[in-house]
Protein backbone atom coordinates (compact mmCIF):
# COMPACT_ATOMS: atom_id res chain seq x y z
CA UNK A 1 0.00 0.00 0.00
CA UNK A 2 0.96 3.59 -1.09
CA UNK A 3 2.31 5.80 1.96
CA UNK A 4 -0.63 7.86 0.69
CA UNK A 5 -3.13 5.04 1.17
CA UNK A 6 -1.67 4.57 4.43
CA UNK A 7 -2.38 8.00 5.73
CA UNK A 8 -5.88 8.02 3.97
CA UNK A 9 -6.88 4.82 5.71
CA UNK A 10 -5.36 6.45 9.06
CA UNK A 11 -7.54 9.47 8.63
CA UNK A 12 -10.80 7.52 7.62
CA UNK A 13 -10.09 5.08 11.23
CA UNK A 14 -9.94 7.67 13.13
CA UNK A 15 -12.55 10.25 12.28
CA UNK A 16 -14.77 6.67 12.56
CA UNK A 17 -13.55 6.56 16.32
CA UNK A 18 -13.64 10.11 16.76
CA UNK A 19 -16.13 11.52 19.79
CA UNK A 20 -19.00 12.83 17.94
CA UNK A 21 -19.20 16.84 18.76
CA UNK A 22 -22.48 18.14 20.06
CA UNK A 23 -23.61 21.18 17.18
CA UNK A 24 -24.05 24.59 18.74
CA UNK A 25 -27.70 25.26 20.10
CA UNK A 26 -28.80 28.56 18.87
CA UNK A 27 -31.00 29.95 22.24
CA UNK A 28 -34.20 31.98 22.08
CA UNK A 29 -36.37 32.74 25.18
CA UNK A 30 -39.29 31.28 22.94
CA UNK A 31 -37.75 28.26 22.40
CA UNK A 32 -36.46 25.16 24.36
CA UNK A 33 -34.05 22.63 22.45
CA UNK A 34 -33.49 18.77 24.10
CA UNK A 35 -31.07 16.84 23.03
CA UNK A 36 -32.31 13.50 22.30
CA UNK A 37 -30.79 9.84 21.38
CA UNK A 38 -32.40 10.87 17.34
CA UNK A 39 -31.12 14.39 17.50
CA UNK A 40 -32.93 17.91 18.70
CA UNK A 41 -36.04 18.54 19.31
CA UNK A 42 -37.32 22.20 19.86
CA UNK A 43 -40.29 23.32 21.45
CA UNK A 44 -41.67 26.35 21.11
CA UNK A 45 -43.15 28.16 24.70
CA UNK A 46 -44.20 30.72 26.91
CA UNK A 47 -42.61 31.33 29.48
CA UNK A 48 -44.20 31.30 33.07
CA UNK A 49 -41.49 32.74 35.31
CA UNK A 50 -43.38 35.16 38.35
CA UNK A 51 -45.87 33.80 40.29
CA UNK A 52 -48.70 35.57 39.27
CA UNK A 53 -47.84 33.43 35.74
CA UNK A 54 -46.73 30.07 37.45
CA UNK A 55 -49.98 30.21 39.03
CA UNK A 56 -52.19 30.34 36.27
CA UNK A 57 -50.06 27.80 34.10
CA UNK A 58 -52.11 26.36 31.21
CA UNK A 59 -55.21 26.34 32.97
CA UNK A 60 -58.58 27.16 31.00
CA UNK A 61 -56.82 26.13 27.57
CA UNK A 62 -59.02 23.84 25.84
CA UNK A 63 -55.85 22.96 22.89
CA UNK A 64 -52.50 22.95 22.91
CA UNK A 65 -50.39 22.23 19.63
CA UNK A 66 -47.46 20.07 18.94
CA UNK A 67 -44.35 21.55 19.55
CA UNK A 68 -45.87 23.99 21.61
CA UNK A 69 -45.54 24.03 25.91
CA UNK A 70 -44.85 26.28 28.63
CA UNK A 71 -41.69 26.67 30.68
CA UNK A 72 -42.07 27.66 34.09
CA UNK A 73 -38.55 28.76 35.76
CA UNK A 74 -37.63 29.46 39.24
CA UNK A 75 -34.92 32.22 40.10
CA UNK A 76 -33.11 29.13 42.46
CA UNK A 77 -33.59 25.48 42.49
CA UNK A 78 -36.83 24.57 44.76
CA UNK A 79 -38.61 21.36 45.91
CA UNK A 80 -41.88 21.52 43.52
CA UNK A 81 -45.25 20.23 42.76
CA UNK A 82 -48.24 20.80 40.29
CA UNK A 83 -51.74 19.87 40.03
CA UNK A 84 -54.38 19.94 37.24
CA UNK A 85 -56.97 22.30 38.59
CA UNK A 86 -58.86 23.75 35.54
CA UNK A 87 -56.65 22.56 33.05
CA UNK A 88 -58.61 20.47 30.50
CA UNK A 89 -56.25 19.14 28.86
CA UNK A 90 -53.99 16.28 29.36
CA UNK A 91 -50.44 17.29 29.85
CA UNK A 92 -46.73 15.38 30.05
CA UNK A 93 -44.86 17.67 33.22
CA UNK A 94 -41.06 17.21 32.44
CA UNK A 95 -39.02 18.59 35.40
CA UNK A 96 -35.24 20.22 34.84
CA UNK A 97 -32.65 20.35 37.47
CA UNK A 98 -30.49 23.72 37.41
CA UNK A 99 -28.15 22.37 34.56
CA UNK A 100 -31.24 21.52 32.67
CA UNK A 101 -31.39 18.17 32.70
CA UNK A 102 -34.43 15.88 33.24
CA UNK A 103 -34.52 14.08 36.69
CA UNK A 104 -38.42 13.33 36.04
CA UNK A 105 -41.30 13.54 33.75
CA UNK A 106 -44.69 12.48 35.16
CA UNK A 107 -46.85 11.75 31.97
CA UNK A 108 -50.44 12.08 30.97
CA UNK A 109 -51.41 14.27 33.88
CA UNK A 110 -55.54 13.91 33.82
CA UNK A 111 -57.09 17.02 33.51
CA UNK A 112 -59.04 18.76 36.48
CA UNK A 113 -57.41 16.46 38.93
CA UNK A 114 -55.56 18.14 41.73
CA UNK A 115 -53.75 15.55 43.31
CA UNK A 116 -50.15 16.71 43.87
CA UNK A 117 -47.63 15.78 41.24
CA UNK A 118 -44.00 16.21 43.08
CA UNK A 119 -40.91 16.91 40.86
CA UNK A 120 -39.17 14.26 42.07
CA UNK A 121 -39.35 10.41 42.08
CA UNK A 122 -39.22 9.08 45.21
CA UNK A 123 -36.23 8.73 46.76
CA UNK A 124 -34.71 11.12 44.15
CA UNK A 125 -31.36 12.52 46.76
CA UNK A 126 -31.43 15.79 44.80
CA UNK A 127 -35.02 16.40 44.49
CA UNK A 128 -34.87 20.44 43.69
CA UNK A 129 -35.93 21.57 40.32
CA UNK A 130 -35.41 25.23 38.59
CA UNK A 131 -37.86 24.69 35.32
CA UNK A 132 -40.76 22.52 34.35
CA UNK A 133 -41.67 22.02 30.86
CA UNK A 134 -45.52 21.29 30.52
CA UNK A 135 -46.55 20.15 26.74
CA UNK A 136 -49.22 17.78 25.46
CA UNK A 137 -49.84 14.55 26.79
CA UNK A 138 -48.14 11.66 25.04
CA UNK A 139 -45.55 14.48 23.58
CA UNK A 140 -42.87 13.27 25.58
CA UNK A 141 -42.55 9.23 24.92
CA UNK A 142 -43.83 10.28 20.95
CA UNK A 143 -40.59 12.94 21.09
CA UNK A 144 -38.03 10.46 22.82
CA UNK A 145 -37.75 12.57 25.77
CA UNK A 146 -36.40 10.93 28.81
CA UNK A 147 -34.33 11.30 31.94
CA UNK A 148 -30.87 12.30 31.76
CA UNK A 149 -31.34 14.47 28.85
CA UNK A 150 -30.35 17.75 28.55
CA UNK A 151 -32.66 21.34 27.68
CA UNK A 152 -30.60 23.96 26.29
CA UNK A 153 -32.49 27.26 27.14
CA UNK A 154 -30.81 31.03 27.72
CA UNK A 155 -32.43 31.73 31.35
CA UNK A 156 -30.24 28.76 32.35
CA UNK A 157 -27.27 29.71 34.21
CA UNK A 158 -24.85 29.36 30.85
CA UNK A 159 -21.74 28.56 32.99
CA UNK A 160 -23.63 25.30 35.13
CA UNK A 161 -25.97 24.11 31.99
CA UNK A 162 -24.76 20.49 30.58
CA UNK A 163 -26.04 21.76 27.21
CA UNK A 164 -25.11 25.45 27.05
CA UNK A 165 -26.58 27.87 24.26
CA UNK A 166 -24.29 28.65 21.43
Amino acid sequence: MSPNRVALAALVLSAAFAAPVAAEIACAPDRAVFQTDSGPVAFQVELADDEAERARGLMFRRALPQGTGMLFIYDTPRPVSFWMRNTYIPLDLVFLDERGVIRHIHRNARPLDETAIPGAAPGDPAPSRQMILEIGGGEAARLGLAVGQAMAHPRLHQDLAELPCG
